[in-house]
């Protein structure tokens, strides 16, 4: 770890010491970007981005306040630490706020174990820029594409270190490497478009630019004449792409923030069935080459595997020292933060049992349904679970894909729906949330 991000920091904690806080912890990020977009065979648009933000927070007695600035400078870092005491002194008293005890400290971590940053060369402008022409050339060559609205390969470097004042100090870097393809067929109002993206800590993990162009130009073709389904209750098979939202509706209900603010539909379902018997989701902050993989969390609590689901009952909140200290728990280690804000809860890796029947065997099952493809929109009432999205996909006739549809919008209650979940066995492992595809039950479709 380059040794400058850390001597900010301790920067940074001397500072608002000498300013009058009784407490603080820092957070210093810097990041190196480089996008690059293809159109037409030609270079579109290019975009390399280096920064450094810095974020300082302050504790004096139960009054916290946060401050950023994106300069290390020595003036700049003394005018960061007075403003944010003076910010504190005026801030509303929290009871519930506070730095970890040291003895909860995270120590001697395996940074190599998780390997979150490729140790390969930066690629150039020039690859990047070959990869985003090798994924338009192979969507323009899938019959019935007509166009391609954009074609893009990336990379970004970010480290990262965080100290406070109880005796913490630790950082790492992540890598990111990744390559899209937005492809379109048809012209005027019957146009459509559909998609490929993927992204890799390692560059070498990455699919190759014609593999990424064809499937985008595959998936476009595919929705040819999409029309709208029709009305009324049917099961839904979400498709592998969108189903991890499903499950991202799950984990936010059971997020100690919401739990506190008594605006959660899970407020009583701790000990009690939130999934069919069976599944279990699994949060796992040490996945080698995953992007949601990390050491510590945000307040320098040691990362552990839990089971947020087990057995399809729910075992307890996703917390961070506040929100545990508020509803008498420990933390679970869920930090989150960015240099502008306190830490709130937040989840890493998370896994939902998979089953044992492929996508084309739960459309068989289902008969006649929505297979999802592509979700919009979003209307979610956090206290009763009540859901609606917009959304679009293909219909099912007799097990099989009848014809794409779109312009058809989904309702149901979460509660409901994830109660009927079947899983099937397609998940991706190299995904941060490895959901497979799903199949629903209870929801009413609003189409034709």
């Amino acid at each position: 770890m380059d040794r400058s991000l850390e001597e900010i920091a301790a920067r940074l904690i001397d500072a608002a010491g000498r300013a009058g806080a009784e407490a603080a912890d820092a957070l210093v990020v810097d990041g190196t970007s480089i996008s690059i977009d293809v159109r037409g065979g030609r270079l579109e648009h290019a975009e390399r981005s280096e920064s450094i933000d810095l974020g300082l927070r302050v504790l004096i007695g139960q009054r916290q306040a946060c401050v950023s600035a994106s300069d290390s400078s020595d003036a700049t870092i003394a005018e960061m630490a007075a403003r944010a005491v003076a910010m504190a002194r005026e801030a509303p008293e929290d009871p519930w706020i506070g730095l970890a005890e040291p003895d909860q400290l995270a120590r001697n971590w395996d940074l190599a174990a998780l390997e979150l940053e490729d140790p390969s060369p930066e690629p150039t402008p020039e690859m990047l820029e070959e990869d985003a022409r090798r994924a338009e050339a192979a969507a323009l060559a899938v019959p019935g594409v007509t166009q391609v609205q954009s074609a893009s390969a990336g990379y970004g470097r970010t480290r990262l270190h965080l100290a406070a004042t109880n005796g913490f100090s630790g950082g790492y870097a992540r890598t990111e490497r990744g390559i899209s393809c937005v492809a379109i067929t048809g012209e005027g109002t019957a146009m459509e478009r559909d998609y490929m993206g993927e992204s890799r800590v390692f560059q070498a993990d990455l699919p190759s630019p014609e593999e990424i162009g064809r499937i985008a130009g595959e998936r476009a073709v595919a929705r040819a004449g999409a029309r709208k389904p029709p009305t009324g209750a049917f099961p839904v098979i979400y498709d592998e792409r969108v189903a991890a939202g499903l499950i991202g509706h799950l984990l936010a209900a059971a997020n100690g923030a919401a739990i506190v603010r008594g605006s959660s539909w899970l407020l009583d379902a701790e000990g009690k069935p939130v999934l069919p018997r069976g599944l279990s989701l699994i949060e796992d902050p040490h996945r080698p080459r995953i992007p949601g993989s990390r050491p510590f969390d945000a307040e320098g609590l040691p990362t552990r595997a839990r089971a947020i689901v087990d057995d399809g009952v729910l075992t307890g909140w996703i917390l961070d020292l506040a929100t545990a200290r508020r509803l008498g728990r420990e933390s679970t280690a869920n930090a989150t933060r960015t240099t502008s804000s306190p830490p709130t809860p937040g989840v890493s890796n998370v896994a939902l049992t998979q089953g044992e029947a492929s996508r084309e065997e739960l459309m068989r099952r289902m008969g006649r349904g929505l297979l999802v493809t592509s979700l919009m929109g979003s209307s979610i009432n956090p206290t009763t679970g009540d859901y609606s999205r917009g959304a679009s996909g293909f219909w099912v006739e007799n097990g099989e894909i009848a014809y794409p549809v779109n312009e058809c919008t989904l309702a149901g209650n979460l509660r409901e729906m994830l109660a009927t979940i079947i899983p099937a066995n397609d998940a991706r492992p190299h995904r941060s949330r490895m959901v497979p595809s799903l199949l629903v039950e209870g929801l009413t479709i609003a189409g034709a």
